[in-house]
């Protein structure tokens, strides 16, 4: 099982910027897909981006591309998620989660998840 917490939340003004680190730990981490997700008050969880072990595969929504990134530093065990031009409806407790191999859009088929970290854009 991978163990996961992420940090790097908080609060920031329309426009700002955010980068959200996802710390892993666990023997089983290597080759897992790793996908942030965000869940707003009343909505549903959803994936806003992903990227697998090698990094060659990513994965964004289309309301954060060109906005977001995604990248990880599999020496260190963490995955990134560099928030830039944040607007208010990107408000949400943000959550990494793992998977094996592939990206999924279902947050049901992601088997390991951190405890979250809370975004606010003020606008």
């Amino acid at each position: 099982q991978v163990q996961l917490g992420e940090s790097g939340g908080g609060l920031v003004q329309a426009g700002g910027s955010l980068r959200l680190s996802c710390a892993a730990s666990g023997r089983t981490f290597r080759g897992q897909a790793t996908g942030w997700f965000r869940q707003a008050p009343g909505k549903e969880r959803e994936l806003v981006a992903a990227i697998t072990w090698s990094g060659g595969s990513t994965y964004y929504a289309n309301y954060v591309k060109g906005r977001f990134t995604i990248s990880r530093d599999n020496a260190k065990s963490t995955v990134y998620l560099q928030m830039n031009s944040l607007k208010p409806e990107d408000t949400a407790v943000y959550y990494c989660a793992t998977r094996a191999v592939t990206i999924e859009i279902s947050s049901r088929l992601w088997s390991s998840w951190g405890q979250g970290t809370q975004v606010t854009v003020s606008s």
